[in-house]
């Protein structure tokens, strides 16, 4: 398993997040800390993936938390340089059809980063729903 790692810097207005490694539930806490480095000023989040090679439903779920987040504290959301298997996970997430799917143009939507979160959030109950079940049937 590889480590995630987030490079905060800050450039102008813009708060830089550059992230690598993958980015599942244990990286995805350490991408939320990337908040913790707003000084005020800032009015840009960028968040560079070119680095992310991986990326689960619980990454994608903690990715969109930091973008809510951001947006809460008022800076506009930025991320750019997603890689194959990470788009791939976001369209499957969506629905939308086809490998490699494109998924960027649908990401800056209205309601598209809340609908692939709700899909998110389902997936992942699913899967913990039929774990319980194996379990209860091998037990």
């Amino acid at each position: 398993m590889e480590l995630i790692n987030v490079d905060v810097q800050h450039r102008d207005c813009t708060l830089w997040g550059i992230v690598g490694g993958e980015l599942d539930a244990v990286g995805g806490l350490v991408l939320g800390g990337v908040l913790e480095e707003v000084r005020g000023y800032e009015r840009v989040l960028m968040l560079d993936l070119h680095g992310v090679n991986v990326m689960d439903r619980d990454g994608l779920l903690h990715l969109l938390d930091l973008h809510r987040r951001a947006e809460c504290q008022g800076l506009r959301v930025l991320a750019v340089g997603s890689q194959a298997q990470p788009q791939q996970v976001m369209a499957d997430v969506a629905g939308i059809l086809g490998s490699h799917a494109a998924t960027g143009e649908r990401y800056a939507v209205a309601g598209f980063r809340r609908l692939i979160e709700e899909r998110a959030h389902r997936a992942r109950e699913l899967a913990a729903t039929g774990d319980a079940a194996a379990a209860r049937e091998t037990g």
